[in-house]
């Protein structure tokens, strides 16, 4: 299906999401769409997908005829899906029962032995491993992408829109993915693939086009230039900068002989010391124990077995405000369920990080206060910005800067998944000025690439398994790939400094 974009145009109130935007998509064409957080390619998706409307004088064509997509069910009637950064599933539901949502069969109850058919064929067509009668919360983030695109595919779409798909999946279930992608173009299939990775986005497609600050500013075909593609998504050259070494040989944190355990995975015998001012990466297989790992070092699991001691003191079985009272803060990678509390005002969250230093809120210091966080984090927002309503970098920068001072240790999960190169580089620098300060981090990242540049060590994961610290100066991507996936592991597998 040919897809083309004229003149559209978004506000939100005094924003300026997209700006006369125009764009032709060929049939059969794999259409990269690139920009920084906040440069407006969720909005151009989400009108083209009938998530929201574009304003008047904007114009859809879709294989030469101009139509009016008004909802999600508007956009699959015309032959449009999109497979969102979190897929729209429902976890305690069948997977089966979540395959069918929104066919209508004419009839009251769907028919299930047929969409068993139907899916079960999907399934065997890209090489899908499923059981229709197993529950969603089964599945990893990549086998839900796969469902909903099976999904998607039987509603009848003809237009597959992916924002940001190779978030928080791993590199196998990347592949995967990209094989699938690659098939459905000779289907007369056309994919827009939404995403600020550079890498991907030049494996994968055959044209691109960069948005910044809500208009297209260019196009490119294959042979890709990178440093041209970066120029054009941030208006200049961006570089990562040099790696800090390690300054001290202070044990900030001591695991010793730790063991956790859940109703799936067991972790026997770890044994860690972590410096001040050290960074150490949790690489594995979603699933493979690092969540558990990170929650123990929280204070949010307790551990079945050893020690776990903060400069010296022993936490060992405390609860998480032991831990936070020591000087311990943790970021999850759920930002809006656990991070932050949706409803409430930057204002708010930076009133409620602070000691209370009387019975009433200070209404005035509060907004002072949350003048100078935005300012000094470079948050896109306002005081009175409702949390959900900022972009998930900025929300990102957000939780850094509800960070308590002064901090010992800093755990992270994904801490830049989501964001373009140019916000993971000042997530990281304000980071990294934590370290200087004196404090550790330990971060869960499914991105080797940012693991290996911003990690001093790294500990792999593999079903339960800790390998011992890895030097991630003299680490490549390819072996901890290997190790990610189970090879070159040593005969024992505890962790040891």
């Amino acid at each position: 299906m040919n897809v083309e974009l004229k003149n559209i145009h978004k506000h939100f109130g005094n924003v300026h999401a997209n700006k006369g935007i125009n764009l032709n998509i060929p049939s059969g064409t794999i259409q990269g769409i690139l920009g920084e957080n906040g440069a407006g390619k969720s909005t151009l998706m989400k009108i083209l997908s009938g998530f929201i409307q574009a304003d008047s004088g904007s114009e859809i064509i879709l294989d030469g005829k101009s139509v009016t997509i008004d909802s999600p069910a508007d956009a699959i009637h015309h032959g449009v899906g999109m497979l969102h950064q979190d897929p729209l599933d429902f976890p305690p539901m069948k997977v089966l029962d979540n395959f069918i949502l929104g066919r209508f069969t004419g009839g009251l109850f769907p028919n299930r032995k047929e969409a068993t058919q139907d899916f079960n064929l999907l399934a065997k067509e890209f090489d899908f491993s499923f059981d229709p009668e197993s529950y969603v919360d089964s599945l990893t983030v990549g086998e839900r992408q796969q469902l909903e695109i099976m999904r998607l595919l039987w509603l009848g779409a003809r237009v597959l829109i992916l924002d940001e798909p190779t978030t928080g999946i791993s590199a196998s279930q990347k592949s995967k993915l990209f094989s699938t992608l690659k098939k459905l173009p000779e289907q007369a299939m056309t994919i827009i693939f939404v995403s600020h990775k550079l890498e991907d986005v030049e494996s994968l497609c055959d044209q691109v086009a960069v948005l910044q600050a809500g208009e297209l500013v260019g196009e490119m075909k294959p042979p890709f230039n990178t440093s041209k593609l970066v120029e054009m998504m941030f208006g200049k050259v961006v570089t990562l900068g040099e790696r800090q070494p390690v300054l001290t040989n202070e044990t900030m944190l001591e695991l010793k002989n730790v063991s956790l355990e859940d109703v799936r995975l067991k972790i026997k015998n770890v044994d860690l010391n972590l410096c001040a001012g050290e960074v150490i990466g949790l690489a594995g297989m979603e699933g493979s124990g690092q969540g558990m790992f990170i929650r123990a070092c929280a204070g949010l699991v307790r551990p079945v077995g050893g020690r776990v001691k903060l400069k010296g003191q022993d936490l060992t079985g405390k609860s998480y405000h032991a831990y936070k009272n020591a000087g311990v803060n943790f970021l999850p990678a759920a930002r809006l369920e656990e991070g932050l509390v949706p409803g409430l005002s930057l204002t708010d969250h930076f009133v409620l990080a602070e000691q209370p230093k009387g019975i009433f809120i200070d209404r005035v210091a509060g907004q002072n206060l949350a003048e100078d966080r935005i300012k000094s984090f470079n948050i896109r927002g306002t005081p009175l910005s409702m949390v959900e309503s900022l972009s998930g970098g900025n929300q990102q920068r957000a939780e850094l800067a509800l960070l308590q001072d002064p901090l010992s240790l800093v755990l992270l999960e994904h801490p830049t998944r989501g964001l373009d190169i140019e916000s993971v580089i000042y997530i990281w620098s304000k980071l990294k000025e934590r370290c200087r300060q004196g404090a550790s981090i330990i971060f869960i990242s499914s991105d080797l690439e940012e693991i290996l540049q911003y990690s001093d060590r790294v500990l792999v994961f593999f079903s339960g398994k800790v390998s011992p610290p890895i030097d991630a100066a003299t680490t490549s991507v390819e072996q901890l790939g290997q190790l990610i996936g189970g090879k070159g592991w040593p005969e024992k597998g505890g962790s040891h400094a």
